[in-house]
């Protein structure tokens, strides 16, 4: 098994599969390093894949106190492990939490990223919900420090934007409520109050995604709802910025639609790596309806 240590001392687990330019996989609140395996199952044939378990998911590290956890920390986790992995720029590829922590770390981190790919992210962005949102995550805390992962897991794995995924694939689903109940119970607690309810609003970066020069795709399922709009926003200011709308589909991406998500993932990085995912062409004026001279 190996292990990357991050800057603080907490011990990282990470894998790897195959060969070439690199990509580094960085998992949402309710997968974990496994979650992946239908992407390393592909990507591993042309691509150097590296994938890790955050801290607070074994077998890495699960530090006791909540202040080892946040939105900082998870994106300089990623060029950690991509440091303990010896490789020097990888294209980074994240859902929902991951998803943060992949724009987080082309923001922190612009000279290690080739790429970055933001699925599912946008929970806790809206201005209008940040209160709400904050609540509910600490009943989602308090739910797994004190009822137990196993206990709760099929509550949250059956949330708005994950029953899509139990309706197409009820097999996948249940394999990923099963592992969600295997979670370490203190580190999805930690996760949530350190990572999930700290972090800032995607608006409130917009300065630096203005800036920001890396490729970037965002995915977003039409049934994803508090995803949506912070998807659009992205496109509207991160300057070579794709969107990318699953049609019928909630927040899992990756695990349930694999097959487009894998699609659309290498179609991107073949045409980063062509020099072809450049800036919205000027001449496409949004405030444009038709040209008339």
């Amino acid at each position: 098994m190996a292990f990357a240590t991050a800057s603080d001392g907490v011990k990282l687990f990470y894998e790897e599969a195959g060969t070439g330019t690199p990509i580094i996989f960085v998992h949402e609140f309710g997968g974990s390093h496994w979650s992946w395996e239908p992407q390393l199952n592909f990507f591993a044939r042309r691509h150097r894949c590296i994938t890790f378990a955050a801290r607070g998911y074994r077998p890495s590290d699960v530090p006791e106190s909540a202040e080892s956890y946040s939105q900082t920390r998870a994106a300089d986790d990623i060029v950690d492990v991509l440091s303990a992995a010896g490789i020097e720029k990888a294209h980074v590829v994240g859902l929902s939490m991951g998803g943060f922590a992949a724009l987080h770390a082309g923001l922190r981190h612009a000279d290690r990223v080739l790429s970055i790919v933001a699925a599912g992210a946008g929970y806790g962005a809206e201005k209008a919900h940040e209160d709400y949102f904050k609540g509910i995550s600490e009943q989602v805390a308090r739910n797994f420090q004190e009822r137990g992962a196993r206990d709760f897991a099929p509550t949250y794995a059956e949330g708005a934007s994950r029953v899509q995924f139990q309706d197409k694939d009820p097999r996948g689903w249940a394999l990923f409520a099963e592992r969600l109940g295997q979670h370490d119970s203190l580190g999805a607690a930690n996760t949530m109050r350190g990572v999930q309810m700290r972090r800032p609003s995607l608006y409130d970066l917009e300065a630096g995604f203005r800036a920001m020069q890396a490729p970037l795709l965002v995915m977003t399922g039409d049934e994803d709802d508090h995803c949506i709009e912070p998807g659009l926003y992205l496109k509207r200011v991160v300057p070579r910025c794709g969107l990318a709308v699953f049609p019928k589909s909630g927040h899992t991406l990756n695990l349930e639609e694999p097959e487009l998500f894998n699609r659309l993932l290498a179609e991107f990085i073949a045409q980063v790596e062509a020099g072809r995912w450049g800036e919205r062409d000027p001449r496409a004026n949004p405030a444009q309806i038709m040209r008339v001279d």
